[in-house]
């Protein structure tokens, strides 16, 4: 039961700093002051997905041994250096006697003390800088204004602590999952059709069975592009961008202002819609982590979900940026017209002459504070445009400078009318 209730912990985990980082991204939570956070909040990210694939290899039963099987080919995908790793990892020849006793220590020890770290710094810097709050009446950008730590917060944090607690323990008794006594002990020599890894670890495994079997021969050395693109260049790129991101739209749209207000996703449509693809996307690559049991289940063919998924990496994101972006400004303009209307209340009056033929709907004015969340400034509002014709520069400074005028015209251009109070 405890181990049950573990293995459920440990996907709650990962899964609430993942939520917590979109709750960031899409509200812009992650601007100055607050960019250490972010990347402190990116480290934890990649160090608990890590401690979760340690820990669900300790058992040494037949899914942990594939898993790691598979990490030893990502390892000697590595150009000159695999084999080394490899074998520095595994104390030797793969699987070696070495491998459960060192993981062992890294998933008790040298990754738990790193999380503690890193949440210890986190918890600091909020105490240091404060906390985010929404737009609304009264919610200026250089002041705080929230809720003492007692009892309020301190109440809803322990309720939260012990429904979550109570959750896991009635998942770990009535929920069975990894049941390694189903798998049995690892064979190399045996492989297990049905078995899949946890869900931060299935773009791994979906991005290694939608990448296209390329190799390439040089100076005797094989480069297998199949394995170190999606098993190191992925992973390594996604968490490199992420923690970067703060710096990178910084830079585009040159707000180097304090924030203490929140963005509301819609008046930032092209962040949202940057966010709502790199989901489609890993929604994709896990879909293709599980392409076998989708099509055992539903009697489809895997080659052709191969390729249908495929498709769908490359094109669902540029179609999920374009229409979350067009909603965004779709609702940005709904918003206006709100604020300049006011809330409709489903009545309809007739005219005052009484013949029936004019009918009109009766709205409510708004409250201060929701006049004030309608009229939140967007970014085109907030930040300064670049202009798209650049005075002539030296060639690489003239091609940043082109980089950087496209992309901030793209952030920041005005697609709607401006509020109006």
């Amino acid at each position: 039961l405890m181990r049950q209730i573990h293995h459920w912990a440990a996907l709650l985990f990962v899964a609430a700093i993942a939520v917590h980082a979109l709750r960031m991204f899409f509200t812009g939570a992650f601007r100055k002051p607050r960019e250490l956070s972010w990347v402190i909040g990116t480290a934890m990210f990649a160090l608990a997905a890590l401690e979760g694939f340690c820990g669900y290899s300790l058992p040494d039963d037949l899914l942990s041994g594939t898993g790691l099987r598979i990490a030893d080919g990502i390892m000697y995908s590595l150009p000159v250096v695999g084999s080394y790793v490899s074998f520095f990892l595994f104390g030797g020849q793969y699987p070696g006697h070495l491998i459960v006793p060192r993981l062992y220590i890294i998933h008790v020890l040298l990754i738990p003390g790193l999380l503690l770290a890193l949440i210890a710094a986190h918890l600091m810097l909020v105490w240091h800088q404060g906390h985010t709050q929404w737009p609304g009446k009264g919610q200026p950008d250089r002041k705080e204004i929230g809720e003492p730590l007692y009892p309020a917060f301190g109440a809803k944090t322990t309720s939260l602590f012990l429904s979550v607690f109570g959750g896991l323990c009635l998942l770990g008794a009535v929920a069975q999952i990894n049941p390694i006594w189903l798998f049995g002990p690892y064979d190399p020599a045996v492989s297990s059709n049905g078995s899949q890894p946890d869900w931060y670890i299935g773009f791994l495994e979906g991005a290694l069975r939608l990448m296209p079997a390329w190799e390439t021969n040089f100076l005797g050395h094989t480069v297998a592009w199949e394995v170190f693109i999606p098993g190191a260049v992925l992973p390594a790129a996604f968490f490199l961008l992420m923690g970067g991101y703060p710096s990178i739209e910084r830079w585009i749209t040159g707000d180097k202002r304090t924030h203490h207000v929140l963005d509301r996703p819609r008046n930032t449509p092209t962040r949202t819609g940057l966010g709502v693809a790199i989901v489609a996307q890993a929604l994709v690559i896990e879909l293709a982590g599980g392409d076998d049991v989708i099509g055992y289940r539903f009697g489809f063919s895997v080659q052709g979900m191969v390729w249908a998924l495929r498709g769908c990496f490359l094109v669902l994101p540029v179609v999920a940026f374009f229409v979350t972006r067009r909603v965004c400004v779709a609702l940005e303009r709904a918003d206006r017209r709100r604020a300049r209307r006011g809330i409709e209340m489903g009545i309809v009056a007739q005219s005052a002459d009484g013949e029936g033929t004019a009918y009109t709907g009766v709205s409510r004015p708004l409250t201060e504070n929701e006049r004030a969340v309608l009229t939140t400034k967007r970014a085109d509002q907030l930040y300064q445009p670049v202009p798209r014709h650049i005075v002539p520069l030296p060639t690489p400074r003239r091609a940043a400078a082109q980089l950087r005028a496209r992309l901030n015209h793209l952030y920041v251009v005005s697609r709607v009318e401006n509020p109006r109070s």
